[in-house]
């Protein structure tokens, strides 16, 4: 197995006291304190603790005292507590509830995941296309979404925005999968009809091989396409791209479309659709040194930086293994290599 190393240039990237206009994001609420703390800590030990970027945590309800002290105790970064406003958390005025409350017991027939969670269709809206507008967050350009539960496993001796900034990339992943089908069987079409009427915002070296490939055709058959994308529980983005027209206007004709509600589309879909069109693919960066694991996927680089994972590991078990579309990220032009 192969050696990952960090980037040949990570040497120009160390803590050199420059900091890029980025901050750490997470989305929690405050019973999630306890499996936050825990991503939070190892977060620290592999990255932050020697680049001390702030943290963000937002939440549809006010922090409670302990959450504050908790999360100060873990971290000597300054930490801004963000509340999202209330008409950012709740269903647009066009949306049928009776019609969405019907289709969300179908899809969970169709064995569909959270299809009954309405935090949770509210939280895939806002993370598809409304966290860039809150006020805190209008104050960055960059981000690194961290969430509960998570797991790092290797240090990180670099700055990963400044890299990011310095080598004209715009998202970063480490993760890459197929979707449930079912859960957006009308995603893409709502998709394909707004680029019939914005053809210009398709970018010329897009990545759209990836997303139209027929290796699970089942999954083309029910959604219309394959269903790939950036697993979003980590990524590391550009605010500005989800701030820029193509991609605004593309999530406002999703808003309207009904599909967060109706369906159970995602933000990891919708993010990923965006940028597999709108954006340059040489843009998007793998971050194969970073150690990650989301239940029940992992990233494990085969590096001396990295502890308490298998190297190569996709996930626990291999009844999983279909599940995983990297490959045909690297066959249809997706770029692996670091940039010097």
């Amino acid at each position: 197995m192969k050696d990952i190393t960090e980037p040949p240039d990570a040497g120009n990237f160390r803590n050199s006291g420059e900091r890029v206009n980025a901050t750490l994001l997470s989305l929690v609420r405050n019973e999630e304190l306890d499996d936050l703390l825990m991503s939070m800590k190892e977060v620290e030990e592999t990255f932050n603790k020697k680049f001390n970027y702030p943290w963000t945590f937002v939440n549809d309800k006010p922090f409670s005292r302990k959450f504050k002290e908790k999360t100060r105790e873990a971290t000597k970064a300054q930490i801004n507590y963000e509340v999202i406003p209330k008409d950012h958390w709740v269903e647009p005025s066009w949306i049928n509830k009776d019609l969405a409350e019907a289709s969300a017991q179908y899809l969970k027939q169709q064995g569909v995941q959270y299809s009954t969670m309405e935090s949770y269709h509210r939280m895939c809206r806002w993370n598809s296309g409304m966290f860039v507008h809150l006020p805190k967050l209008t104050e960055y350009k960059w981000y690194w979404r961290v969430e509960p539960k998570t797991h790092y496993f290797c240090d990180i001796d670099y700055d990963v925005f400044k890299y990011m900034e310095d080598h004209n990339k715009t998202y970063g992943f480490v993760i890459n999968i197929y979707d449930s089908p079912e859960s957006i069987q009308s995603l893409w079409p709502a998709t394909l009809e707004f680029v019939v009427d914005h053809p210009e915002y398709v970018h010329s070296n897009s990545a759209i091989g990836w997303l139209t490939q027929t290796t699970r055709p089942d999954h083309n058959k029910i959604a219309g396409y394959s269903t790939c994308h950036f697993w979003s529980n980590f990524e590391i983005g550009d605010m500005d791209f989800w701030r820029s027209k193509p991609y605004q206007e593309y999530f406002d004709h999703l808003d309207r479309a009904g599909g967060f509600f109706y369906e159970r589309w995602g933000d990891a879909p919708v993010h990923s659709i965006g940028l597999g069109l709108f954006l340059d693919k040489d843009k998007i960066h793998w971050f194969k040194d970073i150690g990650y694991q989301h239940i029940p996927y992992f990233n494990c680089p085969n590096s001396k930086k990295c502890k308490k994972c298998i190297p190569g590991l996709f996930s626990d078990g291999t009844r999983l293994s279909q599940e995983n579309c990297f490959p045909q990220w690297i066959k249809h032009g997706g770029s692996i290599e670091w940039d010097e």
